[in-house]
Parts: C-alpha cells; sequence; structure tokens
C-alpha cells in the first residue's frame, strides 16, 4: 500500500540536504526526523538521497561508506594534480575569489543513499553545531559549546556540494528538500544562478523550518560575505533581509513551499505573538503571501519498540501498547539499583544519588538544559515540590547552561532530598532509554516546542509526559495520553505534576489504560507511514511552483 501511495504522487526522485542523520551525525530532532521521513518514503518506492557534512568525528570507512567515483574519464588528460574523486567549489570572500575542495563518500542504509561530503572546512569539526572541550583545549578561542564561527561558509559549503554533486551525477530530483536553515538558501541559488537554473529548472524545493526561534535562522549580519559566498545577486540579498541581516529563510521564501514541524507551530508563527520569539520570522513571511504548512512530525514505532526492550539495552523488554508492564518494573528497579551508588559512566557524570523506592513515581527530565527547554520553570517547580512531597523521585538527564547544571547540581547536594535527586550530566542515547523506560513521568516543560519527539518516545516506553501545551506538544491529550498545562508559571506546572502524583497512587488501573491508550494513538495517527504522505502533497506544489519565468522582484 505504502509503495503503491508513493507512485500515485507522481514523486520520483527526492534529495534531502541537512547538518544531522540519526545514527551518523546528531545534535536535536532534525536528525530523527531526516532519517525516518526518508527511510519512510524510500520503503514506499521513492528514490531518496541524503546529503550532510562528513564531520571530523565520523569514522567514514568504519561507518559502512566507501569513496565515490565522481569522474574517471581520460584521467590522463586531467591536470597534474587534479584528483577525478575531487571537485572544487566557489567559496568567494568578498575580498577574494577562492574556492574549496570536496570529495564524497557513499553509502545505502535501509534503501537511503547517503552521501558525505568530504571537505578541510567539515573535516576539522569535532561537532555538529558547537566546539567540543577537545577542540577548546587545542585553541582557546574555540570555546566548548559555542556556535563555529565560519557556521554560515560551512552551510553554503554543503549546499554548493551537493548542487555540484547532483550535476556531475546528472541528477534532476523531483524535489530538493531542504532542512531547517543550514539549508535553506538553496531554493534561492538554483533559481537565481544561471549555472543551476537551467539544470534545475523543473526541480522543485521544499524547506522545512525546524526551529524558528532566535538564534536558529543561521542568519548572517555581514551582506558582503553573504553576497560574495553565495554569489546572489544584490537585489536578493538585500531581499532577504530580518533585523538587518541576511536571513536564509526570508530567502528561501520567494523559491520554496515551506513547511514547519507542527500546526500548532506554524499558527503560533503566523496568527500569534508567539512569534515574537522568533524576530517576527513568521509574519514577515505572510507579508510576503508565504503561509507555512504545518505537518506534525511523525515516528517509527518499531525504533522504540519496548517488547524487544533487551535489543536495545534495556533490563527486560515490555509492551505499554497491551498493558504488559512487568518488564518496566525490572527496568525501573535496575536503573535505580545503579543509581543507588557512585558508579562510573563513560558518557556523564552522577550528581546525587536514587534510593531503591520503585513504588514511588519517577519523575524524569531528558534533553538540553535550556530556557527553551523551560529548565528554569523545571528547577523552580521541583524546589518547592521536593518539599511539599516526599514520596516521588526526579532523575534529570542532559548538558546545557552553566547555571541550569549549577542549580541542578546543589539540588542533589540537599540533605533533605538524599536519595530523592539525581542529575546525570551530560548525554548518552543508550542511558537515555533507560531512563524513558523506567520513568513514570516525562516533564517536557518547553517554553515553546515546534513538535516534540521526547514525548512520542516516552509514550512508547510506557513513560507519560507532563507538557506545556504549546506548539507540537499539543498532541498529548491531557487526562488521556498523558497530563498538559496552558500557563507556563511554576503554578500551572506544579498543578499538572500534583494531579498526575495523585492518579499514580490512586488509580494505577488509569494509569495503565493511559500508558496504553498513548500507544495506540501514535500508531494510528503519527507513524512515518502516515505523515509522508503529507510531504508527498507538499513535494507535488514545490514541483508545481518550480521555474518562475521572472525573477522574483522582492516587493513587500
Amino acid at each position: 500500500m505504502a509503495a503503491e501511495k508513493a507512485s500515485k504522487s507522481g514523486i520520483r526522485s527526492v534529495w534531502m540536504i541537512s547538518r544531522e542523520y540519526d545514527g551518523l551525525a546528531g545534535a536535536g530532532g532534525v536528525k530523527d526526523v531526516c532519517r525516518q521521513l526518508a527511510e519512510s518514503l524510500a520503503a514506499g518506492r521513492c528514490p531518496v538521497r541524503v546529503v550532510l557534512p562528513r564531520y571530523g568525528f565520523m569514522d567514514a570507512p568504519a561507518l559502512g561508506f566507501a569513496p565515490l567515483e565522481l569522474m574517471g574519464a581520460c584521467p590522463e588528460k586531467e591536470p597534474a594534480g587534479l584528483d577525478n574523486n575531487t571537485f572544487a567549489v566557489d567559496m568567494d570572500y568578498a575580498d577574494m575569489v577562492r574556492r574549496e575542495k570536496v570529495s564524497i563518500w557513499q553509502a545505502v542504509r535501509k534503501k537511503v543513499t547517503i552521501y558525505l561530503v568530504e571537505s578541510e572546512r567539515f573535516a576539522e569539526k569535532m561537532g555538529v553545531y558547537t566546539y567540543t572541550a577537545a577542540e577548546e583545549e587545542l585553541h582557546a578561542w574555540q570555546r566548548s559549546g559555542a556556535g563555529h564561527l565560519d557556521y554560515f561558509a560551512m552551510n553554503i559549503l554543503l549546499q554548493k556540494a551537493a548542487l555540484g554533486l547532483m550535476c556531475i551525477l546528472g541528477e534532476r530530483p523531483d524535489v530538493i528538500h531542504c532542512q531547517d536553515g543550514h539549508a535553506a538558501v538553496l531554493p534561492a541559488l538554483i533559481r537565481e544562478l544561471e549555472g543551476y537554473r537551467h539544470f534545475f529548472r523543473c526541480t522543485g524545493a521544499v524547506v522545512t523550518v525546524h526551529n524558528a526561534g532566535i538564534g536558529y535562522h543561521q542568519d548572517v549580519a555581514d551582506l558582503p560575505f553573504a553576497r560574495a559566498v553565495t554569489g546572489l545577486p544584490d537585489r536578493v540579498v538585500q531581499g532577504s533581509l530580518l533585523g538587518g541581516a541576511f536571513d536564509p529563510f526570508i530567502a528561501a521564501s520567494g523559491y520554496a513551499v515551506m513547511n514547519t514541524v507542527s500546526e500548532q507551530y506554524a499558527r503560533e508563527l503566523q496568527e500569534t505573538a508567539e512569534d515574537a520569539r522568533t524576530g517576527w520570522l513568521g509574519h514577515h513571511l505572510l507579508r510576503r503571501g508565504v503561509r507555512l504548512a504545518g505537518i506534525t512530525n511523525g515516528i517509527n514505532p518499531r525504533d522504540f519498540n519496548a517488547a524487544r526492550g533487551k535489543q536495545f539495552g534495556l533490563a527486560a523488554g515490555f509492551d505499554p501498547g497491551r498493558g504488559r508492564l512487568n518488564g518496566k518494573r525490572v527496568c525501573k528497579e535496575t536503573l535505580l539499583r545503579s543509581l543507588g551508588g557512585r558508579k562510573k559512566w563513560s558518557r556523564v557524570i552522577q550528581l546525587g544519588r536514587l534510593a531503591m523506592h520503585p513504588d514511588q513515581p519517577l519523575l524524569t527530565f531528558i534533553g538540553r538544559l535550556t530556557s527553551q527547554k523551560g529548565v528554569d520553570l523545571l528547577i523552580d517547580t521541583m524546589e518547592q515540590l521536593l518539599v511539599d512531597d516526599k514520596n516521588f523521585q526526579l532523575l534529570v538527564l542532559g548538558s546545557g547552561g552553566r547555571e541550569f547544571e549549577e542549580r541542578l547540581a546543589a539540588l542533589t547536594g540537599g540533605k533533605e532530598f538524599s536519595g530523592r535527586v539525581c542529575f546525570l550530566k551530560g548525554y548518552d542515547q543508550d542511558l537515555a532509554l533507560q531512563v524513558y523506560a523506567a520513568g513514570d513521568f516525562l516533564l517536557i516543560p518547553s517554553q515553546y516546542e515546534p513538535c516534540g519527539l521526547t514525548d512520542y518516545i516516552a509514550q512508547l516506553l510506557g513513560n507519560l509526559p507532563i507538557v506545556h501545551a504549546v506548539g507540537g506538544l499539543v498532541k498529548v491529550i491531557d487526562g488521556q495520553t498523558g497530563f498538559t498545562y496552558a500557563d507556563h508559571t511554576v503554578e500551572a506546572m506544579t498543578e499538572a505534576v500534583r494531579r498526575a502524583l495523585s492518579l499514580y497512587r490512586k488509580d494505577p488501573d488509569r494509569i495503565k489504560a493511559m500508558q496504553v491508550q498513548a500507544v495506540q494513538r501514535i500508531r494510528e495517527h503519527h507513524t512515518w507511514d502516515r505523515v509522508k504522505d503529507r510531504y508527498l502533497a507538499l513535494y507535488e506544489e514545490a514541483v508545481q511552483m518550480a521555474c518562475y519565468p521572472e525573477p522574483q522582484r522582492w516587493e513587500e
């Protein structure tokens, strides 16, 4: 059936450009969306190719990649020093004409062809978006956690390398799907630069806005540099400004179909004052006549099938969708036992400990420690709740802002909270699955949240989410698949947590029924097999939009 739907859509070839891909390089939800959507499309017989950088932390051969032969004709006639497996990408600076060499690695994973772009600029990076502690030790100016100084050049190199690869291979895809601001200049490139315009004249472009918050646009204030490195005409650069900076999302708006990752987030960006958090990006797009489509991200339940828990490194398997939860109890007891002492973890630092109280509800948090994720609200709420209610435990896994790390560390050090609060500083994907499986409730107090995937993962592992009902988190149904609250305040969050704790203690059968319903709802409404059909419709729209007879005039 999936293959038949893909065939009927008329879309025969999709290329995705991304800085992340699950299993290879990731820092957030983009990695999951890119891989799961790609695999779902490919399973439906729609060929998909993905292009991303080969970062310095990636061992391409060990990951199953091999060098891609690009140009094999007449090597004896090639100029000295030119490798048939490399090609040059124009990467001019404002005061210098220059090029950068790239080569390509290739592999096929679950029917998806993946290309890694090899370049000096990417190879020197040990993190996807930020410098690492190891890099800071070598160069003090590369502060750990700070964004790469050449982020914009990295993005443009990836996009131009992807287009160059398509040209070399003679590939004219039906659609190029650009994941977030890191790839959003590409639609303008293929319409405005003559070298690409004719080759891609029938290719549509889709740009997915994963996070429109200020700081996520990949914008650049150095306009001469933006003009030089992109090669775009001055009228396009000047017509793509937001807050005085060249904004890739604005640049894409005249040439691509645009969407964001949930219906509610699309409404918030273009119909409410929440758009202030984006620098009014949504309203600016609306004034240009661009209406953001909202497509709520899906998930592949088989990727988090608790029944196969031991294959995921869990202590036991269980099936929350059928109310079979004995294995979940084993997972909880096993993790509590590990956290009861001073175990040395390979990727995280343990602060505080949890006593062996498996009958008490276990509240969990997994994610980045930032204000956007509502960590300030979480700490304020827990500081009060832990005093008022002495019969629950709190487990936090993540890293981020130093202030939040220090406050959580202080919370674990309080004698009155001994055995009740544990902070696992850092991140470990395997350990995260253990926390999901052990937890009873997952706290998601995000200030704003474009979609959210952690609520899906938690539900599939029997961990009911308690969420701020904003953006994509509105897919959690209060009292049915989790618990929600409307106001981003300590009082509202406290009330929601109290309701969850009370139900856990007084009506465990109701909790089990909610766990069953949460999994069933995901399977009925939120799998990628269902969501991909909405993307196929978006791709059809992009193909129809392709190749304007005249360049965009950039008039407000």
